[in-house]
């Protein structure tokens, strides 16, 4: 086990957060977590974190470790195969903090931020894997930061949080950080490019929901999630990309991801996967989808559709008791508890329902073995889990890659907060995506989730347009 000490140091709080984010966006491996959307539950904390001392990847059973050299000039590389999971239990356990005193009251202040692909899922699980998965990214990514900058919006402060770093280095990323504020920052516009295309076409896409319904009558499942997944080029810088995407459809849970050269996430979620604060666990499944109107009184209308759904309101119970399953596998017995049954919420784009279901982790049990027994989130795989996810391989041409797997970061205290990775974009090399999907259950109506995938995914398409 290393010992690693932490130093705080005040920051100027930012008037703004774009500057920030597109100074960042330039580091190697940088990662910026933080809420577009301001409301007091999810938006107190933003994370802007840089020069990684540690880089753990996998793809497939591969799995790539980049830790910085004695001269912190660059990187030495080494690859095993093995057990992603196991991979990023090893890196949590090797590191104890020393945590500063008196330290702010800040979640995350060292540890990792990254990733894990919906198609860790066979790590889990004995799943079929007979679809092709031809975006490159890694199926895993978690870089640990020396230098993570946190913003705490509701008292109006920002701490530097460095590990074993210099006075030197505090110096230079302090002078870094200042600079960044001074930033101007403008809208860029996107040459053309072509419309982003399905990955299905409409009567098949049609067909695969027509199917599952068949497999819900049959028995084998109470429901499941299709999606399909939009791809173009792409000809915007990537932090252009994500301005434009927190704009159009600011979310509690906003990412960007540098994971490689040429690589990045961009996030934009209303779910919460997972968060752990000192062995309190909470999870946030969302179920029902309603789109906005201009309208007040059709706006109105819509969202009492929403919460007067039959199905919607089934597709929700139903996730619900899974997520209490889930938990219940690895939390202290009797904690699990639905804490909120239905709630509204509304986004720019859409209305959604959800639910809140809390517990307490078992001290026999570590923050990897509360993943594994929950990931991938109920929401988007259906129910019973397993079974869902079978069809999923089935009827989806090909792997979700990030899609539907999760955001976030994972401090080495354990504490945890991620997000289901939708309304997401991957952006490799020239080539950007996004993907869209929809609960289905057996009053489902065909060409009413194709609809509801396309409403999901317009605000991502927007972000695409010339002039967005």
């Amino acid at each position: 086990m290393k010992k690693i000490n932490i130093d705080v140091l005040n920051l100027p709080f930012p008037a703004k957060a774009e500057p920030l984010v597109e100074a960042f966006s330039e580091m190697p491996y940088s990662c910026v977590l933080r809420s577009t959307l301001l409301t007091k539950r999810f938006s107190r904390y933003s994370f802007f974190c840089c020069q990684p001392f540690l880089i753990l990847q996998s793809r497939g059973r591969n799995i790539r470790t980049l830790s910085i050299d004695k001269a912190g000039a660059g990187f030495n590389e080494s690859k095993k195969k093995g057990n992603p999971f196991e991979a990023l239990r090893n890196v949590l356990e090797y590191y104890s903090i020393r945590k500063p005193a008196p330290a702010p009251p800040v979640p995350f202040y060292a540890g990792g931020a990254g990733y894990f692909s919906y198609d860790l899922c066979r790590f889990i699980e004995k799943l079929p894997s007979s679809t092709p998965g031809d975006i490159k990214l890694p199926d895993m990514h978690f870089a640990f930061y020396k230098f993570i900058a946190a913003i705490d919006s509701e008292c109006e402060k920002a701490f530097l949080f460095s590990v074993n770093a210099t006075k030197k280095e505090i110096f230079l990323f302090s002078e870094f950080y200042k600079n960044a504020l001074s930033r101007k920052i403008t809208a860029a516009q996107c040459p053309d490019m072509p419309a982003p295309k399905s990955n299905f076409r409409k009567n098949d896409y049609l067909k695969a929901v027509k199917k599952a319904i068949q497999y819900i009558n049959a028995g084998d499942i109470y429901q499941v999630n299709l999606s399909q997944r939009f791809h173009t080029a792409l000809s915007c810088r990537p932090a252009e990309l994500y301005r434009r995407v927190s704009l159009i459809n600011p979310a509690p849970f906003s990412a960007f991801c540098n994971v490689n050269p040429g690589q990045f996430v961009i996030s934009s979620s209303p779910e919460r996967f997972l968060k752990v604060a000192e062995g309190h666990v909470e999870t946030r499944p969302i179920k029902g989808t309603r789109r906005r109107s201009a309208d007040p009184e059709e706006d109105s209308a819509l969202k009492n559709e929403l919460l007067d759904s039959v199905k919607d309101n089934a597709e929700l119970a139903m996730i619900v008791d899974l997520e209490r399953n889930d938990l219940g596998k690895v939390c202290v017995y009797d904690s699990v508890k639905v804490t909120e049954k239905k709630v509204l919420e509304t986004y720019p784009t859409v209305h959604h329902l959800a639910a809140t279901i809390e517990g307490s982790l078992h001290p026999r049990y570590d923050l990897i073995d509360l993943i594994k027994a929950t990931f991938p989130g109920g929401s988007i795989t259906g129910a019973p889990k397993i079974r869902a996810m079978e069809i999923i391989d089935e009827l989806e041409p090909v792997k979700r890659s990030v899609y539907t797997g999760a955001i976030g970061y994972i401090g080495f205290d354990g504490d945890t907060d991620l997000s289901i990775a939708i309304r997401i974009m991957l952006a490799d090399g020239n080539n950007v995506y996004y993907q869209a999907g929809g609960g289905i259950v057996a009053d489902s109506v065909p060409e009413h989730e194709y609809e509801e995938t396309l409403v999901k995914g317009l605000a991502l398409k927007n972000a695409l347009a010339r002039n967005a």
